[in-house]
């Protein structure tokens, strides 16, 4: 069984859990509330406002062409979490875990970046008081998550080559002295 079929549930169920996510509760906040009117969820900390990002994360604008330059790039992230995902070992669920979550958020907000003139739909506003932080959504908050958890896969996969190599070199140094 090669790595695509023995990885491939893992992978597409998290990343199409990701989209089908995204755009219902992104149609959901379009329907449900009024742009820039916090609606709380959890007292102050946790509220749903509506907002329309035309840029990319943090509100990052290159212009008019923002909606077509960061699909762009979106795109060529697309590709390469998928490669990433086609190079991936038989049974890391982990790192496929990880980019499949990655992959489904991108798809998520790229889906809205062409669905949308205004911009992407980002409703999750956290923060104490005036203190907030940006407003984000589903797939903002999948790609975040997917790309600390492959950092650490490779962070770990780094030091277990580390590890492996140096236990090589001191076996050939006992071999030899």
């Amino acid at each position: 069984m090669s790595s695509i079929s023995k990885n491939g549930p893992v992978f597409w169920t998290a990343a199409v859990g990701v989209v089908v996510l995204d755009v219902l509760t992104k149609m959901l906040a379009v329907a449900r509330l009024n742009e820039h009117v916090p609606r709380e969820i959890v007292g102050n900390f946790v509220r749903f406002t509506l907002a329309y990002n035309p840029g990319a994360a943090f509100s990052m604008s290159l212009g008019e062409n923002s909606r077509y330059i960061f699909g762009a790039f979106a795109v060529g992230a697309l590709f390469i979490l998928w490669r990433l995902y086609r190079n991936s070992l038989p049974g890391d669920r982990l790192r496929v875990l990880a980019l499949g979550l990655a992959w489904g958020g991108a798809a998520g907000n790229l889906v809205d970046r062409f669905h949308r003139s205004q911009g992407v739909v980002d409703f999750i506003d956290i923060g104490i008081g005036d203190v907030r932080f940006w407003t984000f959504n589903v797939a903002d908050s999948a790609v975040t998550v997917g790309a600390l958890m492959l950092a650490w896969v490779l962070w770990r996969e780094d030091r277990r080559t580390l590890a492996i190599a140096a236990a090589e070199a001191a076996a050939r140094d006992e071999a030899i002295g």
